[in-house]
């Protein structure tokens, strides 16, 4: 069987082993849970509550300001204990509600159980909008803004990465082994969204078992299929999966829509399928807790909100100080400076590495070997990029297709000399995009 795949890309270390076998267990942490109202892309949250106000599991504490937003629910019954600008995973300080846990954990309201087969798309949009679902892969866009394609654009393919590519990460591997069906039911309902569109549930090749899982589950369901990738990172990147799934390039400044294509994460599928079917609001993910510095590796359910420092706690600490802590995997994932931050939807990983798994090389001068172009999933020149970066010539960096960078990190992890390349890329783009923005 030809497995799917896309030109460029790296072969780093997986190290699943530390949880790929580990079988997702509950937390229910007893500190006080931070809900910063800017866990998605778009415009931050406003606050509902007031300070001294008592909460319930699945109210809503933020609603959502603008068409690009995403509403914030408590997972936790309590009292509002604070709200101001509190740190996050990413650095920066957002507002956040502060919600003094109870440990009671009393729901808002009965949960209901519906059927979807007579939804129409616009209702199960309101019903995905309603719920505050984001897209759980990390890049925490809206999902009902993802599903609501421009009418001039027709879907054909609808996507659901299970590549996983990340290392380290389990959490998604982990669901397609314990809730096939669940996901499979997500399926359904996004097939009900686009009538005229075949499905594809894309899964690397070294996952055998998730693919089985979910062959069967997806016994039955018509326009729904089980694709086959090759493990290759960054494989699980959104115009690498339209291009070894469907065949098609995004163009430049486009979005996946423009190539017919729809792309959603797994936990994001399983969110679709609770909101749609039991009236449940975002209020969790699975965290996978790895890394050669953590005690008791784990994947763990982690309402939002709860303080990384107690899901670092819940895997049995550090067993030996780490030099690093990742909120992601070791390639894309964010370095943090606290463990006093929450978790947000877009945590998919609390990675801890020793100084021995997360070396800090000296970087050496380019030696022209080509490494980081072959790398490249988008096609770019690496090397030269940084170069333009370090003469901060941003128009420079323009010109060379800089902006289409998807921050993988393959360059950098196939560079000899240890080039900080992927670094100078994401900060030549933060400098063109505030460039961008003081011109309006």
């Amino acid at each position: 069987m030809r497995l799917l795949t896309f030109r460029g890309g790296a072969h780093p270390p997986d190290n699943k082993h530390w949880t790929s076998e580990k079988p997702i267990e509950d937390l229910w942490p007893m500190g006080d849970f931070v809900y910063p109202m800017g866990q998605h892309i778009g415009a931050p949250c406003k606050p509902v509550v007031e300070k001294g106000d008592r909460v319930l599991v699945g109210q809503k504490i933020g609603e959502p300001q603008g068409p690009v937003s995403a509403a914030v629910y408590s997972s936790v019954s309590g009292t509002v204990k604070n709200i101001a600008e509190l740190p996050t995973p990413p650095g920066m300080d957002v507002m956040s509600v502060v919600i003094e846990n109870d440990g009671l954990y009393e729901e808002a309201g009965p949960l209901m159980s519906r059927s979807f087969e007579d939804l129409a798309p616009d209702e199960l949009r309101a019903i995905i909008k309603d719920a505050g679902i984001v897209g759980m892969g990390g890049a925490c866009f809206p999902a009902h803004i993802k599903l609501t394609p421009p009418a001039d654009r027709p879907i054909d393919h609808v996507i659901i990465n299970g590549a996983e590519c990340e290392p380290y990460l389990t959490s998604d591997y982990r669901m397609m082994l314990e809730e096939p069906d669940k996901i499979a039911e997500g399926a359904r309902i996004l097939l009900q969204i686009f009538p005229q569109a075949h499905l594809h549930m894309a899964i690397e090749d070294n996952k055998p078992e998730a693919i089985r899982k979910m062959t069967e589950a997806f016994k039955g369901i018509d326009r729904a299929s089980v694709d086959v990738l090759k493990t290759k990172y960054p494989q699980g990147g959104e115009k690498q999966l339209i291009f070894a799934v469907a065949g098609r390039e995004v163009p430049s400044g486009k979005l996946p829509a423009d190539a017919g294509c729809v792309v959603t994460n797994t936990y994001t599928v399983y969110e679709i399928r609770n909101a749609v079917v039991t009236g449940r609001t975002s209020l969790s993910r699975i965290v996978t807790v790895s890394g050669d510095a953590v005690a008791t590796p784990k994947n763990l359910r982690v309402r939002l909100g709860t303080s990384f420092r107690e899901v670092i706690e819940a895997a049995g600490g550090f067993v030996t100080p780490p030099i690093k802590v990742l909120a992601g995997g070791p390639m894309m994932g964010m370095s943090i400076n606290s463990l006093d931050v929450p978790v947000v939807k877009g945590t998919s990983g609390i990675i801890a590495l020793s100084e021995k798994a997360a070396p800090l090389n000296e970087e050496y001068s380019c030696i022209r070997c080509g490494r980081c172009v072959e790398a490249c999933p988008m096609g770019l020149l690496p090397f030269k990029l940084n170069a333009l970066s370090l003469k901060s010539d941003y128009t420079g960096f323009k010109n060379n297709g800089g902006m289409n960078c998807i921050e993988c990190g393959s360059c950098s992890f196939m560079c000899p000399s240890k080039r900080h390349l992927v670094q100078s890329c994401r900060e030549a783009k933060r400098s063109v995009i505030a460039a961008m923005k003081r011109k309006g």
